[in-house]
C-alpha cells in the first residue's frame, strides 16, 4: 500500500485520537421500544484488519472472503482508506461486489473519513461536503444502506489540537451535514455519524446536531471506546506519540451510549484487550447491552477490534493479533446476546 506519511497519520488519526488510547425520526426496526425478543446481527468492521492490510498481507479485495471463511461472518463494514482511492473505478467495485456476491456476503457501511464536512469556512465545507458524494455512489453500488462520516478535522485531534468552538462547530456541522444527507437521501442511502473525536465526543453536542438536521436517513453509530474529550498532548508527532497519550477528560460511555440509542443505525462494538475470562476490562459489554436492549435496538453490531493496531506500536502491551481479537470480541458478544437475550 501506497501512501504518504501525512495521508497514513491523518487517516489513522481519526480513530486512534479516540481510542482507549465514540430531531430526526429514530428508524422503528432499530429502535422500537416494544418489548421483544432481543437478538441483533454480527458485521465485522475492516479497520480489524488494520495490521494484515498495512503490512501487504491482505487487501480491500480479500476482506469478503476472510470474514466469511475466518469468522462466518456475513455482513461487511469497510474502511475509506482501504480502498486507494479506487471508490470512483468501476471495474474494480464491480471486482468487489461481485467477490461478495459470490460468497452471499452483505456490504452494509463504509466508514468514510474524508475531508471536514463541518469546516467552519463555508467555501471549504461545500467541498468537502461534494467530495463525499462519490462514496455515497460506491456504498449505494455495493449494496450499503449507510457511509459513517466524521463531523469535525481529524488532523486537530491528531495533533491534540482543540477543536472548533463548539457553538459555531455545531452550525456548520448541522449545514454540511444537511446537504449531504439531501444528496444521499436521492439514493435512498442513510448517512451516520460516530462519536469519534473532537466535539463529536461530547455527546450532548451531537445529538444536538441530530435535532437540527432533522432528516430520516441521518443516524448515529454509537462507539463504545471513543468518548474521550481531552488526552495529553502527544510527545511525538506521531502514531507512537498518539498511543502514548492518557485521556484526561472523558464523557461517560454509558451515559453516551444511553442519549445516542434513539439515533442509532447501527453499533460499533469497540474491543481492546480481554481478560481471562474473556471480557473487556474497560468496557462492561453487558451492561452496555442492557442499555441497548432497552432501547429496542436489533440491527447489526459491528465488530471493531483496536487491538492489532496498539501492538503494532506496543507489541509487549498484551494485545492480541487481529484474527484473535476479532474471534474473541465474537465470543463475547455472542455471550452477552444469549444471556440478554
Amino acid at each position: 500500500m501506497t501512501q504518504s506519511r501525512r495521508q497514513f497519520l491523518n487517516q489513522l488519526g481519526l480513530t486512534a485520537a479516540g481510542m482507549s488510547l465514540s430531531s430526526v425520526l429514530p428508524m422503528p426496526s432499530f429502535a422500537d421500544t416494544s418489548a421483544k425478543k432481543f437478538n441483533f446481527e454480527i458485521s465485522l468492521a475492516e479497520f480489524s484488519y488494520f495490521p494484515d492490510i498495512m503490512s501487504g498481507k491482505m487487501t480491500n479485495l480479500d476482506f469478503p472472503a476472510k470474514a466469511k471463511k475466518d469468522f462466518g461472518i456475513n455482513v461487511l463494514e469497510y474502511v475509506s482508506m482501504f480502498f486507494n482511492n479506487k471508490h470512483t473505478d468501476q471495474a474494480y467495485l464491480k471486482d468487489l461486489k461481485q467477490r461478495c456476491d459470490d460468497l452471499g456476503m452483505k456490504n452494509n457501511l463504509i466508514m468514510v473519513d474524508g475531508a471536514n464536512i463541518a469546516d467552519l469556512d463555508a467555501a471549504k465545507r461545500e467541498k468537502a461536503v461534494e467530495s463525499h458524494y462519490a462514496w455515497v455512489d460506491a456504498a449505494k453500488f455495493l449494496g450499503c444502506s449507510s457511509i459513517r462520516v466524521n463531523l469535525g478535522d481529524s488532523s486537530k485531534a491528531l495533533t491534540g489540537t482543540p477543536d472548533d468552538p463548539a457553538e459555531e462547530a455545531a452550525k456548520a456541522a448541522a449545514d454540511g451535514y444537511h446537504k449531504l444527507l439531501e444528496f444521499a437521501a436521492k439514493s435512498k442511502m442513510n448517512v451516520i455519524v460516530e462519536n469519534h473525536f473532537g466535539n463529536s465526543t461530547d455527546i450532548d453536542w451531537l445529538v444536538g446536531v441530530l435535532k437540527q438536521v432533522n432528516m430520516p436517513n441521518a443516524g448515529l453509530l454509537p462507539d463504545f471506546g471513543n468518548f474521550c474529550q481531552q488526552r495529553s498532548k502527544p510527545e511525538t508527532n506521531d502514531i507512537k506519540g498518539i498511543m502514548g497519550t492518557k485521556c484526561l477528560k472523558e464523557f461517560d460511555k454509558y451515559e453516551g451510549v444511553k442519549k445516542m440509542m434513539p439515533y442509532a443505525k447501527g453499533i460499533s462494538a469497540k474491543t481492546h484487550k480481554f481478560d481471562a475470562q474473556g471480557n473487556e476490562p474497560d468496557i462492561d459489554f453487558r451492561r452496555m447491552f442492557k442499555i441497548i436492549k432497552d432501547a429496542g435496538f436489533s440491527g447489526y453490531v459491528g465488530i471493531e477490534y483496536e487491538g492489532g493496531v496498539m501492538n503494532m506500536y506496543n507489541p509487549t502491551g498484551g494485545y492480541l493479533s487481529a484474527t484473535d481479537g476479532i474471534r474473541a470480541t465474537k465470543v463475547l458478544l455472542e455471550r452477552v446476546r444469549t444471556e440478554l437475550a
